[in-house]
């Protein structure tokens, strides 16, 4: 496969130094082309944030009927990375004091009084702890009415707050009762107040038809072209659509949240908290967190099919735990058609976007966001701890 790149900077300022784009578009190519190549994926829009600048690596093609480029404005299906938004919207509404994690489903949700469900609470939703609901909802839960009836008759396999068992379902009603706390549909809630209040300008949840030239097409393993079908609590779990110019936007307000206003920087601090403990994982709001550093094997297992698919004890962090310095968060996400990986670690003022229009396996996205770091912050990964406010020698030309 024929892989054409192009990339940009963007106009953000340095806030110390100057950024080397050589070396970083030098590691960015080392670590994505070879990935495209080997996994057939059409195209791949890359963003990399360093020390508050922000660059651009654009691969292939967004739709290859039409021969599309990629570029930073590609909107990509983000699958689960969605969830990093649904928990900001809960933490915003937590602090406006229109939510409370504490609460359980049926302060907001009264037809579930008295249901197995409802003796976890919001917070263990969240943080998929609410006893093994399952990846995904039965094939014939398809609407409302049956998705309540589900509730009402689910029976968990073990006490809230004992297991993480990653679930849609449960992350889907932590997200709608987040939305009836701020009296909104979901999708009116994050379109209308969180992607303003975040200055992302190129989300959706329901792509307008002026977005739909940007809006890429997916590939599936035959390699036909597909988009996201709707599904019971879709735009809570997995129905985000984005591109790279505002995911780093996203990920920079993350590693600095200071030019946000109050109520939504709260919000993105209260993603960083971390509530369970999973062996090597810390599961966070939305994010998975790692102490650094952190070697390729333990996030490959963090992200890898064991976690992802299976239940795992879990213990709970009394009292809930603030980000050690030095902290790596991350997120993966997929649909039939997409790929998507986000990660970035504040100590070191480094974040990394990778989006792709095809689903490939989630150890190469790991594999390759973690080489590109290696080349960014080589404390993250290995060790060599630079002192605060340091650069390293791979990105920075002042040494």
């Amino acid at each position: 496969m024929r892989i054409i790149a192009a990339a940009c900077l963007s106009m953000l300022p340095l806030t110390a130094g100057a950024v080397d784009a050589a070396a970083v578009r030098a590691a960015v190519d080392r670590a994505i082309q070879p990935l495209m190549t080997q996994h057939d994926v059409p195209g791949m829009a890359v963003a990399v944030t360093v020390d508050g600048h922000a660059m651009f690596f654009n691969y292939g093609l967004a739709s290859k009927e039409g021969r599309v480029p990629v570029s930073e404005n590609t909107l990509f299906e983000l699958g689960s990375v969605s969830k990093t938004f649904t928990a900001t919207l809960a933490c915003y509404a937590q602090g406006l004091g229109k939510l409370s994690f504490d609460d359980h489903p049926s302060a907001y949700m009264p037809q579930l009084t008295g249901a197995a469900i409802d003796r976890a609470n919001v917070l263990e939703l969240g943080t998929y702890a609410a006893g093994g609901l399952p990846l995904q909802f039965p094939d014939d839960v398809e609407d409302d009415a049956q998705m309540l009836a589900y509730f009402r008759a689910w029976r968990p396999d073990a006490a809230p707050g004992t297991q993480r068992r990653y679930s849609n379902p449960s992350l889907g009603l932590f997200g709608h009762v987040t939305a009836l706390a701020l009296q909104a549909p979901f999708a009116d809630a994050v379109e209308g107040r969180l992607f303003p209040a975040l200055g992302l300008k190129h989300s959706h949840i329901r792509v307008p038809a002026a977005a739909l030239g940007d809006y890429a097409w997916g590939y599936d393993r035959m390699n036909r072209p597909v988009r996201v079908s709707p599904g019971v609590f879709d735009a809570e779990t997995y129905g985000v659509k984005s591109s790279t110019a505002d995911m780093i936007r996203f990920v920079q307000e993350n590693i600095d949240s200071a030019g946000l206003p109050e109520p939504m920087r709260r919000a993105i601090d209260c993603t960083h908290t971390g509530y369970f403990r999973i062996g090597d994982t810390v599961q966070g709001l939305g994010w998975e967190q790692y102490r650094t550093p952190v070697s390729l094997a333990v996030l490959q297992a963090g992200n890898g099919a064991k976690m992802s698919g299976e239940p795992n004890p879990a213990t709970r962090l009394q009292p809930p735990q603030a980000p050690p310095r030095g902290t790596l968060f991350n997120k993966t996400g997929a649909t039939r058609g997409f790929g998507a990986y986000v990660v970035f670690v504040p100590a070191y003022r480094v974040g990394i976007v990778m989006l792709a229009n095809k689903n490939y396996p989630i150890p190469a996205r790991v594999q390759a966001a973690y080489a590109i770091l290696d080349q960014l912050a080589p404390g993250a990964v290995r060790g060599e701890v630079a002192g605060a406010g340091e650069k390293t020698d791979a990105v920075n030309t002042h040494k």
